[in-house]
């Protein structure tokens, strides 16, 4: 196993995790598991939301953010996680208005992608949404684009940003970002 484990003690008797085989429904899996106690780190991805945001009181431009927190200036999609119990929709909605302090008129399911890298799932959604922008501390800039402006890069929320150009008859344009 290569990927770098969350988990380095079992959260319930503090033994040390070790890469062990058992079985599981569907044959035998290896997963971070206590000797001791029988815990398992299902490692599971995690649901990410992501808005196609089209600024309908801005001649429907898209506006793309770029986060604070990451390298360079790579523009993307506002994304954000679900909390405890609310909706996909609930969520994506509270991530609009908390990044960016634009209310949400209307929002479609685009799709779901596998975000691997970042053991991740994509929940995208096409957002309608109007009102002054305001960043949250969590993004330095935006920029706002036409559609056929607007340039998709490969992975993860990419994907969801080309098949909304697509449904309104635009070739996605591609490029390759520097990783983050």
């Amino acid at each position: 196993m290569t990927e770098a484990p969350l988990y380095r003690f079992c959260p319930s008797c503090a033994t040390e995790l070790a890469w062990l085989a058992q079985q599981e429904d569907g044959g035998s899996k290896t997963r971070l598991r206590c000797p001791a106690c029988g815990f398992t780190h299902w490692n599971n991805p995690t649901p990410v939301l992501a808005a196609v945001i089209e600024c309908v009181d801005r001649e429907g431009q898209v506006l793309l953010a770029c986060n604070a927190a990451w390298p360079g200036r790579f523009f993307g999609l506002i994304t954000g996680f679900m909390e405890a119990g609310e909706t996909p929709e609930e969520g994506i909605s509270r991530e609009v208005a908390e990044e960016t302090s634009l209310q949400v008129e209307a929002l479609e399911l685009l799709g779901v992608w596998d975000f691997q890298r970042m053991n991740q799932i994509i929940i995208a959604y096409a957002v309608k949404a109007r009102g002054e922008i305001v960043l949250s501390p969590e993004l330095s800039e935006y920029k706002l684009l036409a559609p056929a402006d607007v340039r998709c890069w490969p992975a993860g929320t990419g994907q969801a940003l080309a098949l909304w150009l697509r449904q309104r008859g635009i070739e996605p344009k591609w490029f390759e970002p520097a990783k983050l």
